[in-house]
């Protein structure tokens, strides 16, 4: 099953488009840009409290049949936090210190 490449950063809703390099995914494809999981996240998934992960690029090209992100496109539909941005700043606060892979 391929990653559904959502279209938007959670907390910002920039566009992140398949191909953009300012991705960021957690394990749950929690999707944010690069500048706000450094400036408001701190590397800390608001919804698992998961660390952060480039987003892989989806090829444009079909190097192999159907395997392409116009044989399978980036998901359209748009996401957004479920809590407050107090309440995001509070759990990364909370968990920062710990590194990733501790948590």
């Amino acid at each position: 099953m391929a990653l559904r490449l959502r279209p938007n950063c959670e907390y910002c809703d920039i566009d992140l488009p398949p191909a953009s390099s300012l991705a960021r995914i957690c394990s749950y494809e929690c999707t944010f840009c690069a500048d706000c999981v450094q400036r408001h996240l701190h590397n800390v998934c608001p919804n698992c409290g998961g660390g952060f992960t480039p987003r892989p690029i989806r090829p444009a090209t079909e190097w192999r049949p159907g395997l392409s992100v116009a044989k399978r496109p980036a998901s359209t539909e748009r996401v957004h936090l479920s809590c407050s941005k107090e309440e995001v700043a509070a759990h990364a606060q909370r968990i920062r210190g710990t590194p990733p892979e501790q948590r």
